[in-house]
């Protein structure tokens, strides 16, 4: 087709000026940008998450630091508690240190895409996406939505991953230098709501007109994707011991899975391999059931078992803690032993009913 990036930019901006989605992080279209704070914030929360999970947590966490000094002071338990529920708990990790690094820098962002790259968990989209829409840089910023889009403007059917290097240049293409943040956020939009991955709504999409992908009349088969491989599944135990209405937590090692998060102690499963089967205590112990689990790599079956033992003595104050089970929503344990509580408190009441 011959349209000129030109044609592009300007009917995308035309329709993201009446159509911009309102998302707590953002300025209106054409507005001055928003605090580079929030723009940050959002985009580490954003990455391989929905924009209906992160809201709720971005106004908590907005709530309770509200700018780079606040976060930087913020003890690391009380951020990854309160990350909970989030998954990828590595950003939670970056985000600290980023805040940190920041604040050691006077508390403000630098406002170029190489400077950025250069502050903690600041990767390639990351650092565009804040270059862009926080300080108006042109910067080419491509996610998921923004593949999509450009693989069925351009109709480029090389199969992922091979094809990023083809995507990138085609967005480069594309991306004005005015209005380089509106249009990243354009191209988030359409993605999102328009040029969806399954059933796109080629009839209302501004960019219709120009798309190789509709004009072969299969834009569902853009972007091309690898076979993908199957996960390998991990089995494990964790373990559930109570004492005096109270159950024991554990503060995971800062690094690695799950890191520096309160848990229920565990049989040291990882995408590795299977749990050693190994319970901590002597005494009697009880199949609760199982809970599953998909990480990046790997699927979990976890079985939890409950402890029935007569004694137990107190754990070390610094691997963990007696945490109430009337509070145990507030330990803000990570979605796979947040399971293994619901599964442990649901047959607590079936067994009282």
């Amino acid at each position: 087709m011959n349209t000129s990036s030109t044609d592009i930019a300007a009917a995308l901006l035309a329709w993201y000026d009446r159509h911009a989605r309102v998302l707590p992080w953002r300025s209106k279209p054409g507005a001055p940008p928003p605090d580079p704070f929030r723009v940050w914030l959002s985009e580490v929360m954003l990455q391989q998450t929905t924009v209906a999970a992160v809201i709720p947590y971005f106004e908590k966490f907005t709530t309770r630091w509200p700018d780079i000094p606040s976060l930087a002071a913020a003890d690391d338990g009380e951020v990854m508690a309160a990350w909970a529920g989030l998954g990828y708990y590595a950003r939670a990790r970056s985000l600290l240190a980023c805040a940190r690094a920041v604040a050691g820098r006077g508390g403000h962002f630098p406002d170029t895409e190489a400077e950025l790259r250069k502050l903690p968990g600041l990767g390639e989209y990351t650092a565009a996406a804040v270059a862009a829409i926080a300080f108006g840089r042109r910067a080419v910023v491509v996610d998921a939505n923004v593949e999509r889009v450009a693989a069925r403007l351009f109709s480029i059917d090389e199969p992922l991953p091979a094809a990023r290097k083809a995507i990138r240049a085609a967005a480069d293409a594309i991306t004005p230098t005015e209005r380089a943040g509106d249009f990243a956020q354009a191209m988030m939009d359409l993605g999102a709501s328009v040029c969806t991955s399954r059933a796109p709504k080629c009839l209302i999409c501004p960019l219709g007109a120009m798309c190789e992908a509709r004009s072969l009349g299969d834009p569902e088969r853009f972007p091309v994707k690898a076979v993908k491989k199957a996960k390998p599944t991990r089995r494990g135990s964790a373990f559930w011991i109570e004492r005096e209405g109270a159950v024991l937590l554990v503060r995971r090692p800062g690094k690695g899975m799950l890191g520096a998060m309160r848990a229920l102690p565990d049989d040291g499963w990882s995408a590795r391999g299977d749990g050693s089967g190994v319970v901590p205590l002597s005494g009697d112990w009880q199949t609760c059931g199982t809970v599953q689990h998909v990480f990046t790599h790997f699927a979990l079956e976890m079985q939890v078992l409950v402890w029935s033992g007569e004694e137990c003595c107190d754990p070390d104050g610094e691997q963990g803690e007696w945490w109430p089970l009337s509070r145990i929503g507030e330990a803000g344990l990570p979605t796979l032993f947040a399971k293994a509580a619901r599964l442990v408190m649901a047959q607590r009441e079936e067994g009282t009913e």
